[in-house]
């Protein structure tokens, strides 16, 4: 339950756009239809001058009666603020369901942009360091020798960066944005799953399985992929939610800390970093983004708890071989 619930907020926020913008889904207007939500207009061509944006507010309310506009059901920008309040960050109401943050943008649509943002980070880091752990730990545990020792001090070595205080002073360095901290979280997020998928590799490289693989000439890359790795995939499935979470919390603390995505981004990090400073007086910025950290990160652990009974014996019920 908790995975597809999961799979539904992501695969909805994929398409934030088409839940909150300021911007029409689809609008008629003299018998032309635009798509505003996914094309860029001139506004000359709406009779605006002195801008290079258009308000499309603006647009709907002088449309004729044969005309129409199709809006999302949240109909503010992700960067848009809220000319007509007259402080903020503003509390919830009719106008803004979740209040606004501290340059009177929407809290929803924020919070919507900012875990897509958090998702779209984790799942790449999950991916790109699970790849790189993966081939190195079956290499290793297949081939052992030299290779295996020479591997095993080099993912030691590596292990042992201090990766946060490292990660801070390259972003520091270099210009911070998503692709980088990708690259960087990946670069040093593969050392655990590669002992783990090692171990795997050499207590399966002996089986019978395989043995009779390798008598039949199959080539180490076919034995690796087609043989062990199917039964070598425990402990990657197993630590898929704890990495997804991790890139969470990770991309979170470094926009917290002011090193992560540059403003005015999205993220639900900066969102924390608001909350500390109106916390007396904008409850619901600190109220909202650490509840819905909170169940994101709640719905990663009952996932994890599923995988785990899945793939133990005990839990459901199969007798141990050994008894």
């Amino acid at each position: 339950m908790a995975l597809w619930l999961l799979g539904t907020m992501f695969l909805l926020s994929l398409g934030a756009e088409l839940l909150a913008n300021n911007r029409p889904l689809a609008l008629s207007r003299e018998g032309v239809i635009y798509w505003p939500v996914v094309m860029d207009y001139s506004p000359a061509l709406f009779g605006q001058k002195g801008t290079f944006v258009v308000d499309w507010r603006r647009v709907t309310e002088e449309l004729s009666d044969n005309d129409w506009a199709l809006w999302p059901p949240v109909r503010w920008g992700v960067y848009e603020s809220d000319a007509e309040l007259e402080a903020f960050p503003s509390p919830p109401d009719a106008r803004h369901w979740l209040g606004t943050d501290d340059k009177g943008r929407d809290l929803f649509v924020r919070l919507l942009y900012g875990f897509r943002l958090s998702m779209v980070f984790a799942l790449a880091v999950w991916l790109f360091s699970f790849s790189i752990g993966l081939a190195l730990g079956a290499v290793q545990g297949y081939f052992g020798g030299r290779l295996d020792f020479y591997g095993q001090r080099l993912t030691e070595i590596w292990s042992s960066v201090p990766v946060f205080f490292l990660v801070l002073v390259l972003i520091a360095i270099f210009s911070p944005g998503l692709g980088l901290l990708i690259i960087l979280f990946s670069a040093f997020g593969w050392t655990t799953i590669a002992q783990y998928q090692r171990a795997e590799f050499l207590a399966l490289r002996r089986r019978d399985f395989v043995e009779a693989a390798r008598a039949l000439g199959a080539s180490p890359a076919r034995i690796i992929f087609r043989h062990i790795l199917p039964n070598a995939l425990t402990p990657l499935v197993t630590f898929t939610p704890f990495t997804i979470a991790g890139g969470i919390t990770g991309i979170a603390a470094l926009d917290y800390l002011g090193f992560g995505v540059p403003p005015p981004t999205p993220s639900w990090g900066e969102l924390l970093r608001q909350s500390l400073t109106h916390f007396t007086s904008a409850w619901w910025i600190a109220f909202y983004t650490v509840g819905l950290m909170f169940v994101v990160l709640l719905m990663l652990v009952f996932i994890n708890e599923g995988v785990r009974e899945a793939f133990d014996p005990r839990a459901r019920g199969v007798a141990s071989p050994l008894k």
